[in-house]
């Protein structure tokens, strides 16, 4: 495989020869992965080095006596699913590490939950995704348990049915068996912090000037930001970003995933009806573009890895905390 110049800003976390010696090692697994994911080697194989091992050789140098919590941020499409993936299969066949990994997506609260506090608080809350609409609980006990596993317990894995809408039943989670070396926790919002009150006051897109004109429910999300997900977020003992371009490469990220969804459930027309259009996916996007946009804005001087993701979806430049923005 040709060398390919990492990103990783000096001092890298892996020598050149060691580096090239463990790309060369898991390069089948890595090409495996591509193939199971409908990845274009051309795509992402030239990310091993450049990206995913020095990531991984940080990640792996962190690691003490105590589980290592990982918060993965980043927009919706951004890749952070795509990066967890290729970082859990590093860690474990590059440094030996046990990874667990939990979606901040699969603790969604129930259907059944959200149309309570859709009537009860505001009728978006219906809607998954924003603060609020998670069991903070939940993540909280999963996080806790994953940290304090020894060899011979299993800790069940929440997961959610995007196309029901709704979670799967206890006996349908993945279990994680043993004693964790790192937690990844990975969604679209982890480690996001709440606004002041002062810039909830204007609507920032179409979805809030109509259906939230009075600011109820952007408080109510800003809100729970304040309360319990600063417990949630406060387990992560590191956090890295990956920063998207702008809103509207999330919006054309966002419906590549819908096309994708639409794809797998070809043969399940009941859970196809629940696929959006065009228009579906723009107002869905809406109600995550205010906390978007404030953690593009301000995370990036706190993350302690950036990831920058230019407009044709690749990592283009690692920023560490070290360094100035």
């Amino acid at each position: 495989m040709p060398h390919a110049p990492s990103l990783w800003p000096e001092p890298a976390p892996l020598g050149a020869a060691e580096q090239a010696a463990l790309a060369k090692k898991l390069q089948p697994a890595f090409q495996h992965k591509l193939q199971a994911l409908h990845i274009a080697a051309d795509l992402l194989t030239p990310a091993l080095q450049r990206v995913y091992l020095p990531l991984a050789a940080w990640v792996a140098q962190r690691k003490g006596d105590e589980p290592l919590v990982l918060g993965i941020n980043g927009g919706q499409g951004s890749g952070k699913s795509t990066l967890c993936e290729f970082l859990r299969l590093i860690l474990e066949q590059g440094f030996g590490l046990r990874v667990a990994g939990l979606s901040i997506d699969d603790i969604y609260k129930t259907r059944a939950e959200r149309e309570q506090l859709a009537k009860t608080v505001h009728p978006l809350l219906l809607t998954r995704g924003v603060p609020g609409t998670h069991d903070v609980e939940l993540g909280l006990g999963v996080i806790d348990a994953l940290k304090q596993a020894e060899a011979g317990d299993s800790v069940a894995i929440p997961s959610f049915d995007k196309a029901r809408d709704d979670r799967r039943q206890l006996d349908e989670w993945p279990r994680f068996r043993g004693k964790a070396d790192v937690v990844v926790f990975e969604g679209w919002c982890v480690a996001a912090k709440p606004q002041d009150e002062i810039e909830l006051a204007q609507p920032v897109n179409r979805l809030e000037a109509e259906e939230d004109a009075d600011g109820r429910w952007r408080r109510y999300v800003n809100q729970q930001l304040q309360g319990a997900y600063t417990e949630l977020f406060g387990r992560l003992d590191a956090l890295v970003m990956l920063k998207v371009p702008s809103m509207e490469r999330v919006f054309d990220w966002r419906s590549l995933q819908e096309e994708k969804l639409a794809a797998s459930l070809a043969g399940n027309p009941q859970a196809a009806s629940r696929i959006m259009d065009a228009a579906a996916i723009r107002r869905f996007v809406q109600h995550y573009e205010r906390v978007t946009r404030h953690m593009l804005a301000e995370m990036p001087d706190r993350a302690d890895v950036v990831l920058f993701v230019d407009d044709e979806h690749q990592i283009c430049r690692i920023q560490l905390a070290t360094q100035p923005p």
